[in-house]
């Protein structure tokens, strides 16, 4: 997933019921997807974060000294800036590329 591409929203934004649950037709089921989505981004994001940030960690047994470090600030910063996850997962349910199946519906066509 490109970050730097993506258009969703950083701020708060109201959707249209409808075009939510359009693909289901069950807004709980339609929440559901997303929130699980929203999960698997966060995950993502913030095991990026870790593995960028773990290239400016210094490690010292001294708790006195702090360090600055311009690049791991501008990381963090960038980082700060992103749309949330579930702003991101709902663009991506918008744009239908979630895919989804209900397993029940698999159980009775069994």
């Amino acid at each position: 997933m490109d970050l730097k591409k993506t258009n969703a929203p950083v701020t708060s934004v109201t959707y249209d019921r409808n075009e939510i649950d359009a693909p289901t037709g069950n807004i709980y089921e339609a929440i559901s997807v997303i929130s699980r989505r929203a999960e698997q981004i966060n995950t993502d994001i913030r095991r990026e974060l870790v593995d960028k940030l773990e290239e400016f960690a210094t490690f010292n047994d001294s708790l006195e000294e702090i360090f600055e470090n311009k690049e791991q600030i501008e990381v963090s910063k960038f980082y700060e800036k992103l749309p949330k996850p579930h702003a991101l997962a709902v663009q991506e349910w918008l744009n239908d590329k979630i895919y989804y199946r209900n397993t029940e519906d698999d159980e009775k066509n069994s």
